[in-house]
C-alpha cells in the first residue's frame, strides 16, 4: 500500500529534515525533494501537499534558489516556511524586501484563530524567527494571519487557492505548539488520514538493504552508541549472517564503556571484532588544537583502521555506518558546515568498498530510539547518553593527551552518575575539559588547575535545545565531588547557552 505523501521542497534551509520529521510524527509520509523538481516529477509522487522550506538566501537576489511556478498549480495545498513563504509571495506577484530590523530567536506573535492553519490558537504565542527579509506586499487574494512587533506579515494565506505561509519556524521546539500548526496543515488543510509509522520506515530500510546488498557482506563501524547499535540490529535483521561488526577502540571512550560494549555485543550473533587502536589515534592528535583538524584526523584514522580491519575479515563489499541526520546537517552535506563528522562526507575511493549503507541517515535521535525499541534492543542501551564519534577528543579543548583524557573520564563519570540518579530533566549531559586554568586554593595551598565546564541540554530533536535548569543543590554536589575526587580541576562552571546560537558540543 502506498502511503500518503507530503513533499518537502528544499531551498537549502537547516531545518528541512526537521520539517520532514514533524510530518512523519503526525503519521504522514514525507519526502524531501530538490527545489529544481519539475511539476511532472512532483505529480508522480501523488502528494497531498507541498511544504517549501526555509533557506539562507534572499529571494530577490540573482541566483537565489527558486522553483518552477507550476508547483503552485498542482491543485494541492502549499505551506511556505520563512524563505518558502517569501518565495511563494514573489512567485505569485507579491513583494519581498530587506527588513528594517532582523528577527532572531523566540518572539511574540499574534496568530489568527480563524485560519485553518492556526485552529485552536488564540492570542500571542512564542515563535522562532530567523530572518533578515520580510513580505512587504502580499499577492492578490491573500490576507494576514500572523503578526509580530517587527514583522506585520508574519503569516499569510489564500484559503481558496490553498496557499499558506509563515515567516517563523513551526517545525522547531522553540515555537510554542508548532507541531500543532504542522498537524493542522496536514489534517485540516491537506485532508491526511495518517497512515505512516516508524514500523513502515524500518520495513522500507530492511527491504532496501536486502535489495542493494544481495548476498554480499557488510562491515559496520560499531561504536556501542545508540546510533551504531540500532544500525547493527537493523542490518542483522535485514542481512543475517552477512554483517561483521568492528569496534575500533580509539581511546576516547567514556569511563568503562569499552568493557560495556564488549560485554553486550560479544554475546550477539554479529561477528563482533574488537580492535585496540588507542595508541595510533592519540599519536595522530599530538600537537593538534584546532577542533576541525581533530575531527578530520580522527576521521582519516578511522578510514585507515577500517581498511586494515576489512583486510582481516575477507574484504566485505559494503561499509555500514550509524549516521543520523543531525550529523549530515552539521557537516554541511546539504547546508552550511557547522562541524565535521567522521562518518559523513562520502566514501573515499581508496577504501575499496562498493558502497556505503546508512539506514538511519533520515532519522533524528528520538526516532532512532523508537526503531531500537521496535527491534527489541535493551532500553538501557537505547536511551544511552548520546556520544560523538570522536568521543572525548572533542570534549577536551586544545591538545588531547592521556593525562587530560584521564581527568575528563573521571569528571564526566561523576556528572553522569549524579544526574542519572537525580530526577533532574536533561536529554544530554556531559563534561568539557577547557584549556583554561585558574587559580584556586586547596588545603591552604595555591593551585593552578583546569576549569571544567558542565553541559546539560533539554531537546527533542537535537537540532535546537535549551540548557537544562538543573537544581542548584545538584550542581553544588557535582562541583564538590569533582573538585575533591578528580585531580587537576579546581573550578567547575555551568554552560547556560542554548542551541542556537551554540551547538550542543563545544567542538
Amino acid at each position: 500500500m502506498k502511503n500518503e505523501t507530503v513533499l518537502i521542497v528544499d531551498f537549502g534551509g537547516q531545518y528541512k529534515e526537521l520539517i520532514a520529521r514533524r510530518v512523519r510524527e503526525c503519521g504522514v509520509h514525507s519526502l524531501i525533494v530538490p527545489c529544481g523538481i519539475t511539476a511532472d516529477e512532483a505529480r508522480r509522487h501523488e502528494p497531498i501537499g507541498l511544504i517549501f522550506t526555509g533557506g539562507p538566501d534572499s529571494v530577490y537576489l540573482d541566483g537565489a534558489p527558486t522553483c518552477t511556478p507550476e508547483l503552485l498549480d498542482l491543485g494541492i495545498p502549499v505551506l511556505g516556511i520563512c524563505y518558502g513563504m517569501q518565495l511563494m509571495c514573489r512567485l505569485l506577484g507579491g513583494e519581498v524586501s530587506p527588513a528594517e530590523k532582523s528577527e532572531y530567536g523566540a518572539v511574540d506573535a499574534a496568530l489568527e484563530a480563524s485560519s485553518g492553519l492556526f485552529h485552536g490558537f488564540s492570542g500571542e504565542y512564542k515563535v522562532l524567527m530567523s530572518h533578515t527579509d520580510r513580505v512587504t506586499r502580499m499577492p492578490e487574494g491573500f490576507r494576514v494571519t500572523a503578526r509580530s512587533a517587527l514583522c506585520p506579515i508574519a503569516g499569510m494565506e489564500n484559503e481558496k487557492a490553498g496557499y499558506y505561509g509563515v515567516q517563523f519556524h513551526p517545525e522547531t521546539d522553540r515555537t510554542h505548539d508548532g507541531a500543532e500548526i504542522i498537524r493542522n496543515f496536514l489534517y485540516r488543510i491537506c485532508g491526511a488520514s495518517g497512515d505512516y509509522s516508524m514500523e513502515d520506515y524500518m520495513k522500507k530500510q530492511v527491504a532496501e538493504a536486502r535489495s542493494r546488498v544481495g548476498k554480499k557482506r557488510v562491515l559496520l563501524a560499531l561504536s556501542g552508541g545508540v546510533d551504531s547499535s540500532v544500525c547493527a540490529a537493523l542490518l542483522s535483521e535485514a542481512l543475517p549472517g552477512q554483517l561483521t561488526c568492528i569496534y575500533i577502540d580509539h581511546g576516547f571512550m567514556r569511563k568503562n564503556e569499552t568493557d560495556e560494549v564488549r560485554a553486550v555485543f560479544e554475546k550477539k550473533d554479529l561477528n563482533f571484532i574488537h580492535i585496540d587502536a588507542r595508541s595510533r589515534f592519540l599519536k595522530r592528535l599530538e600537537g593538534v588544537t584546532d577542533p576541525e583538524t581533530k575531527r578530520k584526523r580522527i576521521g582519516a584514522e578511522f578510514v585507515r583502521a577500517f581498511e586494515d580491519a576489512a583486510k582481516t575479515c575477507g574484504n566485505p563489499e559494503f561499509l555500514a555506518q550509524g549516521t543520523i541526520y543531525p550529523d549530515i546537517v552539521e557537516s554541511g552535506k546539504h547546508s552550511a558546515v557547522i562541524k565535521s563528522h567522521h562518518n559523513v562526507g562520502g566514501l573515499p575511493e581508496e577504501m575499496g568498498f562498493e558502497g556505503i549503507i546508512e539506514p538511519l541517515s533520515g532519522l533524528f535521535k528520538d526516532e532512532v530510539r523508537k526503531i531500537g525499541l521496535i527491534l527489541g534492543l535493551p532500553k538501557k542501551l537505547v536511551y544511552r547518553q548520546p556520544f560523538p564519534g570522536p568521543g572525548l577528543a572533542i570534549r577536551i579543548i586544545g591538545e588531547v593527551t592521556e593525562k587530560k583524557l584521564g581527568i575528563l573520564r573521571e569528571a564526566d563519570a561523576i556528572l553522569r552518575e549524579e544526574i542519572g540518579k537525580s530526577r533532574a530533566k536533561a536529554d544530554q549531559y556531559f563534561a568539557v575539559l577547557t584549556d583554561t586554568r585558574s587559580v584556586g586554593v586547596m588545603g591552604d595551598a595555591r593551585t593552578y588547575d583546569y576549569v571544567l565546564a558542565l553541559r546539560a541540554i533539554r531537546t527533542n530533536d537535537f537540532m535546537t535545545g535549551e540548557f537544562a535548569r538543573l537544581p542548584y543543590p545538584l550542581l553544588a554536589r557535582i562541583s564538590s565531588r569533582i573538585t575533591n575526587e578528580v585531580g587537576g580541576i579546581n573550578r567547575v562552571v555551568y554552560d547556560v547557552t542554548g542551541k542556537p546560537p551554540a551547538t550542543i558540543e563545544w567542538e
